[in-house]
């Protein structure tokens, strides 16, 4: 009798808290779901947070707040989603590259594999190597021979702080083909750009989705791309790649929650954001700026991730990169 008695209370627990979850996933969301982006507004972060938003507050029926949180290459804005209750009501989008990144170069307040749940890389585009139009050198590799020709003289914007992805970009760049320039770090590429336009800065490895409108308007000059290959949208740009062999760079899009968030608000969420970078009109969007939404699971997300940090850290070494 005690046995099936403990049976029963088990089983009854175990409904109550199937319904519990339930409930949950069925009221989801119960109030404004908050977007943090930790970098100042108009850059990629921003810019795919807004489109996302806007989109997301249609479907499930709450105002989508995007709330911009810049410093420490994006740490910051990444601390304060770790520590956020895991309700499914905040997140944070940002350039993850920057996340797999940090733990090789800062004593985190956070661990990005333990405290963060992966919910969907929204995409990915290339960074652009731009200079600004007062720099004599309109192909890549005139650029090169001026800026070996003229040593500590071109100042780099890092446009997401030191230790960023783009500062590693030009990092990388500048250290195999002997390049000697200037690192000047930003806290977001929006201010980066603002100053690149205006002759300030020289040169920068940038997102493309915050750099491309630049280009086209003819403020700065594009010179190459870092993604693996030619971008199907600019197929007269030459990729880094062709005279850097193995060299890839580039913006890796996600949103992240904080860890413990229930999986059927991780799902819900993660198949929101395909079907809005599915819509024609975003989509079309999405790659007139160069932008190329992923298709990756939540667990692949996650899987990319650990795989990335890795990798990261032995770039971090093999360079001896370090943030003052």
């Amino acid at each position: 009798m005690k046995k099936r008695a403990f049976l029963f209370g088990l089983f009854t627990a175990l409904a109550l808290v199937g319904a519990s979850v339930f409930a949950q996933s069925a009221a989801y969301p119960s109030k404004a779901i908050r977007i943090v982006v930790p970098f100042p507004a108009g850059g990629t972060s921003d810019v795919l947070a807004r489109l996302i938003g806007t989109k997301m507050s249609d479907k499930f029926g709450q105002p989508v707040i995007v709330e911009n949180r810049p410093g420490s290459a994006g740490n910051l804005g990444a601390d304060l989603v770790a520590k956020s209750p895991a309700d499914g009501h905040t997140f944070v989008l940002m350039d993850v590259g920057n996340l797999t990144i940090s733990p090789a170069l800062y004593k985190l307040p956070f661990d990005v594999l333990r405290d963060f749940a992966p919910v969907a890389m929204v995409g990915y585009s290339p960074h652009l190597l731009v200079v600004s139009t007062q720099v004599p050198a309109d192909n890549l590799a005139d650029f090169v021979k001026y800026a070996k020709a003229n040593p500590g003289k071109l100042n780099f914007a890092a446009a997401a702080g030191m230790g960023s992805a783009t500062h590693l970009a030009g990092v990388q760049f500048a250290r195999r083909l002997g390049i000697d320039w200037s690192y000047v770090p930003y806290k977001g590429g929006a201010q980066a750009m603002t100053d690149l336009v205006g002759g300030h800065m020289d040169v920068t490895f940038n997102g493309m989705v915050a750099t491309y409108p630049h280009v086209k308007s003819g403020k700065l000059k594009l010179l190459a791309v870092s993604s693996a290959k030619r971008w199907s949208e600019l197929p007269n740009v030459p990729a880094v790649g062709e005279s850097l062999p193995g060299f890839l760079t580039g913006s890796w899009q996600g949103l992240l929650a904080p860890a413990g968030t229930p999986p059927t608000v991780i799902r819900a969420v993660h198949d929101e954001v395909l079907r809005i970078t599915a819509l024609p009109e975003i989509r079309e969007k999405l790659q007139t700026l160069g932008f190329e939404p992923s298709q990756m699971s939540p667990a692949e997300f996650g899987a990319w991730l650990k795989a990335e940090i890795p990798a990261m850290a032995k770039i971090v070494s093999d360079e001896k990169i370090t943030v003052e």
